[in-house]
């Protein structure tokens, strides 16, 4: 039944049938949230914002516990507070949909009454998965891990207990090395949601204002939509330049860069955080940009990130603002040292030798930033496309950073 008529039809039950059929989660639940029939190890939903992944995971968690089909499992998060935040703490998480259940923060455990236990990992250590066991797996924005590939690698050596271990992972889709290989390896099945099709659910306006603004788009069609969206092929960036850094060495010097908003009703300001070493590589350290923040509001965190990453200077564009930038800033915090740079070449031009930076593998992240690669690996300068601002304040930041060369002008005599 559509949700309307299971209403009506629950007003016509007695009060002990409608309670029980309130409670029950395959009575509210969509086709593409419950799991797939057959023989399957890993079930993979793909969903947009606000289409219901979470509760699915914990739902799917729960009644498997329920039915006795597991009892040791393992929740991994992108990172450990991303597992607690969302999937034991969340308002669809775990705790929020079995009753009775313990959560014990200093263990990274959830506790159910007849002896399941749930423990918290963080796929930012792969190799803490070592030693653990379970017959049942919940990971949850797979391509918001930092290292997808390994982290799976080490949660399916993990899954060997019980007669017939399984792997749910929920998230939003990202066309990565690591998805794509999962979604045509043999076991894996698929569901796919919209953030439409949970509509009813979420804040009043807030699925009108997302069509609004990204209806129809990429970004859209990927981030609302569900869909899987392939890399542009005339984007300079591949994602497979993009490199993980394990570790970061000392940085000789550091820089917030901020690409401010042409306007100030809220479009999106970027703000990324990179330095160089003493071996000449670049280490993209932070992505904080952010959309519907007023002149101080972006300026305030710029300033914070500059405090937060102990930074040499901010690099700020100044074209559409001028000399009005750099006094924002410098009334958010006066200490900082403020350099305006100037765009005397589109996008692509400027941006093209760093892109080489990152084929050459000079350039690496430190951790993941999803919205920052997918600008990179997407935009192509189509007339009509949205600006790429993380990009534009990455371009900012590496120009500092690896100032290239000029050529002087020559003059031959005939």
């Amino acid at each position: 039944m559509p949700p309307a008529e299971r209403r009506t039809a629950l007003a016509e039950l007695s009060e002990e049938d409608a309670a029980l059929l309130v409670r029950d989660w395959r009575f509210w639940a969509r086709p593409a949230q419950l799991p797939p029939d057959g023989d399957w190890r890993i079930w993979l939903f793909l969903g947009g914002r606000g289409a219901g992944k979470t509760r699915a995971g914990a739902e799917w968690i729960a009644g498997e516990v329920r039915g006795g089909r597991m009892a040791r499992i393992g929740l991994i998060g992108a990172t450990h507070a991303d597992a607690r935040a969302v999937m034991a703490e969340g308002e669809s998480g775990l705790l929020a949909v079995v009753d009775g259940l313990v959560f014990e923060p200093s263990n990274n455990r959830l506790l159910w009454p007849d002896g399941a236990v749930a423990t918290l990992l963080s796929a930012e250590e792969p190799d803490s998965f070592r030693g653990h066991q379970f017959d049942g797996i919940w990971g949850d924005e797979f391509t918001k891990w930092r290292e997808p590939q390994a982290a799976l690698d080490m949660a399916l050596m993990a899954m060997r207990l019980g007669e017939n271990p399984r792997m749910l992972l929920t998230t939003t889709p990202r066309n990565i090395p690591a998805l794509t290989a999962l979604m045509a390896s043999p076991g894996a099945v698929l569901t796919r949601s919209g953030t439409a099709d949970d509509r009813d659910a979420l804040a009043e306006g807030f699925y009108e204002l997302m069509q609004a603004r990204y209806g129809g788009s990429a970004l859209g069609r990927q981030e609302l939509d569900g869909e899987l969206i392939a890399d542009n092929e005339q984007a300079l960036w591949k994602r497979d330049w993009i490199r993980r850094a394990r570790q970061i060495p000392t940085l000789s010097r550091i820089v917030v860069a901020v690409d401010p908003p042409a306007s100030s009703n809220g479009d999106e300001c970027g703000i990324v955080v990179a330095g160089r070493d003493e071996n000449g590589d670049g280490y993209v350290l932070g992505d904080l940009s952010a959309g519907g923040l007023s002149p101080a509001g972006w300026a305030e965190r710029a300033m914070t990130a500059f405090a937060e990453f102990e930074a040499d200077a901010i690099i700020a564009e100044a074209n559409q603002g001028g000399e009005m930038v750099r006094s924002v800033l410098q009334q958010a915090g006066a200490d900082a040292p403020v350099k305006l740079v100037h765009a005397s070449r589109g996008k692509l031009a400027r941006a093209a030798p760093y892109a080489t930076l990152y084929e050459r593998g000079r350039v690496h992240h430190a951790g993941a930033f999803p919205e920052l690669e997918d600008q990179m690996c997407h935009y192509d300068g189509a007339r009509g496309r949205k600006s790429p601002d993380r990009m534009d304040a990455l371009v900012w930041a590496l120009a500092d950073l690896f100032a290239m060369p000029r050529r002087d002008p020559r003059v031959r005599k005939l």
